[in-house]
């Protein structure tokens, strides 16, 4: 999956194994905003049209909109259009990716320090 160049803080990344140090950094990043972080919670339990996350989340349409932006931007989330209607999910290649690269992490920090001197 790419992300589209011409929309994103993040131009070029692209989200393959194992994450890069700039792909970690752009979906962490994207993830560090409180409202993103309850947007990406909301579309863990399906796909959503914005009428029902402006809703459910108690935000103005155009405060969703530019969160959801930075979070397709990143990667993060597919969209399809039906009719008038924007639905979002979350991008599971992404999920998976960040999944691996923190369980990498994981692994590594049980490694003991070498003897020193």
């Amino acid at each position: 999956m790419r992300v589209d160049a011409s929309r994103s803080a993040t131009a070029g990344c692209v989200l393959d194994h194992p994450l890069a140090h700039e792909q970690a950094r752009a979906l962490l990043k994207a993830l560090a905003d409180p409202l993103r972080l309850r947007v990406i919670e909301a579309l863990g339990r399906g796909e959503r049209c914005v009428c029902e996350l402006t809703d459910e989340l108690g935000l103005a349409q155009s405060k969703l909109s530019f969160h959801l932006r930075v979070l397709k931007d990143a990667g993060l989330l597919e969209a399809r259009e039906e009719g008038r209607w924007i639905y979002y999910r979350l991008e599971p290649t992404a999920m998976i990716a960040l999944q691996d690269w923190l369980g990498q992490l994981a692994t590594g920090c049980r490694t003991p320090a070498p003897p020193c001197c």
